[in-house]
């Protein structure tokens, strides 16, 4: 299967996404296909283990321009091997800490103000009279506040 040209549906099936998804992928940079003769795309099977990739790290949270900086470091464009990929998640650790932080400040902020005075206008003079975290910035400043 190394030297096999799989085509755009099989690989959308094996992976469990859309046909769109795949043109989408190839379209930002994060997967790669040649042309046929008839101008179909053609996958080499490691694209399979790129797209796995795209989507467990989408699923932790890691958005495309990410993925794709930690794909450009790769010789070829290639698919990771074993030290690559834990180079890769490595490089990932604390967006996912930061991430998790601001969830559980999130989850324990949700019974009071989070700054913004759009959620709590009852209490929002409380927290925030005459609107005076507006100096400090946009949106849910307490909880975006670094503890």
């Amino acid at each position: 299967m190394l030297n096999k040209k799989l085509g755009v549906g099989f690989v959308a099936k094996r992976c469990g996404v859309n046909v769109s998804t795949l043109h989408f992928y190839e379209q930002k940079g994060l997967i790669y296909s040649n042309r046929n003769q008839g101008n179909q795309r053609r996958y080499k099977p490691d694209v399979i283990r790129r797209v796995a990739i795209i989507k467990a790290a989408q699923k932790l949270g890691i958005g495309l321009t990410d993925i794709k900086r930690a794909f450009s470091v790769l010789p070829d464009k290639a698919t990771p091997n074993k030290q690559q990929w834990a180079a890769m998640s490595a490089s990932w650790q604390q967006t996912l800490n930061d991430k998790i932080s601001y969830m559980q400040r999130l989850r324990d902020s949700l019974d009071r103000c989070i700054g913004c005075g759009c959620l709590s206008m009852q209490s929002c003079p409380i927290y925030n009279p005459e609107d005076i975290l507006a100096s400090k910035g946009p949106g849910p400043v307490i909880l975006d506040a670094s503890p």
